[in-house]
């Protein structure tokens, strides 16, 4: 029998609470460094969007650095980087997250902050109308005017999936984005941005009781709304291969996505780990299995990686998700014979089994990315107010390193054997430059 691989543990501590509106807060401290993080989560993402307002939690994110209830447009920016801190915001499938790193002694400046525009931004027809141009220049760039923009996250889900939330693009089409108005935005925020559906964490260098005081001082007149009922992302499985194909006309040379289901992975979190680490197996670093048949012997790709989530955030995803593998190839790469080899090497993991060593090295990087990660404050605050959103169990975030060397041969085997053709999804890249 296999031996589990001894994992350091981190040991951060966790200190939660909720206040009488509903904010959820998660407090980590560590005197080590004088600095904190801060992080807001609500838990609205791209898959809550309604249908015919494609891509407005990506907008409203943006709407969000406009200004608030106290503070007039670009004050955000001016407050943190005046007191040497940094901040952002990004849209995920399940989530929108809203964030500063400061020096300590700037705590209180970033919660006034994050709870000034919790009760309120400033959502203007004239903030509207620009940030909506800034949204469609983002797609232009990102998307429209790059090579391969949008592969595989914008453009698999809709091979794989049926459902208006898990099939849409998430950027937004630009017909929905010009018709949103300040209505709509008020709306959103009203249903998606409640107190009671948001998480607070701290992570760094402060007092545990002076810090609470600050929060109950600044958040806690944040007026209550109902916590909003999260739309049905059930979906069912694939039953049949799905193989769809695009022209990209920038791309010079032809590429592959293919997306399998994986367990649920938060109702069946032991069941889902195993896959996470067999992604990992399959294409990290250059002694993993995909890597080194389809790169280095067979040289039928130029490059391959395999990830869970459609944006690689395999611990802070909900059910449906899927184990992805990306392939680029070389001039005339033939899809089919790709997909032919990666079913072959499924097929050898799940009847000869793992090399000895295959899975602690395996274990021994991803553990060492994961502490590495949660080192920096901001690696702690995120994700623990997702964990906690999503979860109710922040303190996972000390437990994953141990948890993905805890994963046996076994679970990794039996997870490769269901990885079968008739359960995968695939898009290809159709190379259209310079013909």
């Amino acid at each position: 029998m296999a031996r589990t691989v001894k994992i350091p543990a981190t040991k951060y501590p966790v200190e939660r609470f909720t206040l009488d509106n509903g904010l959820r807060v998660v407090l980590t401290p560590d005197r080590s460094a004088p600095v904190v993080g801060v992080a807001v989560v609500y838990d609205v993402g791209i898959r809550s969007e309604p249908e015919g307002r494609t891509g407005f939690a990506h907008l409203f994110e943006h709407l969000m650095f406009q200004g608030s209830e106290n503070l007039e447009k670009l004050a955000h920016f001016r407050h943190v980087q005046g007191a040497g801190g940094s901040f952002n915001g990004s849209t995920h499938l399940d989530y929108t997250d809203y964030f500063e790193v400061l020096p300590a002694g700037a705590l209180e400046r970033a919660l006034f902050l994050e709870a000034d525009r919790m009760r309120g931004p400033r959502l203007t027809e004239e903030n509207l109308r620009n940030q909506v141009d800034v949204v469609k220049e983002e797609i232009r760039v990102n998307v429209l005017n790059r090579p391969y923009g949008g592969f595989p996250w914008l453009k698999l889900p809709p091979v794989m999936f049926e459902t208006f939330p898990n099939a849409h693009d998430g950027y937004g089409s630009f017909t929905d984005l010009e018709s949103a108005t300040v209505e709509d935005a008020q709306e959103f925020f009203a249903k998606y941005y409640a107190s009671g559906n948001a998480t607070l964490a701290v992570a760094g260098d402060f007092d545990v009781a002076a810090t609470t005081k600050l929060i109950e001082a600044h958040f806690g007149d944040v007026p209550a709304r109902p916590r909003p009922q999260l739309p049905d992302f059930a979906e069912a499985g694939l039953t049949a291969e799905r193989r769809e194909s695009y022209v990209d006309r920038l791309a010079p040379l032809p590429a592959v996505a293919a997306g399998y289901r994986v367990p649920d992975p938060i109702a069946d979190f032991t069941g889902y780990l195993p896959y996470v680490v067999l992604a990992e197996v399959l294409t990290d670093g250059d002694a993993s299995r995909l890597v080194e048949r389809l790169v280095q012997r067979d040289r039928i790709v130029t490059s391959i990686g395999g990830y869970i989530g459609f944006m690689g955030d395999e611990y802070q995803v909900r059910n449906p998700t899927a184990l992805l593998l990306q392939a680029h190839m070389p001039p005339g790469g033939d899809t089919g014979k790709v997909l032919r080899v990666v079913d072959e090497e499924l097929d050898r993991l799940a009847t000869g089994g793992l090399a000895p060593g295959e899975l602690a090295r395996t274990q021994a990087r991803m553990a060492t990315h994961l502490l590495r990660d949660t080192d920096a404050v901001l690696g702690r605050a995120l994700p623990m107010a997702v964990l906690e959103l999503q979860r109710g169990r922040p303190e996972l975030l000390n437990e994953l390193p141990r948890l993905v060397g805890e994963v046996t041969e076994a679970q990794v085997v039996a997870a490769a054997a269901t990885l079968r053709p008739e359960g995968r999804a695939t898009v290809e890249v159709v190379p259209g430059a310079h013909q």
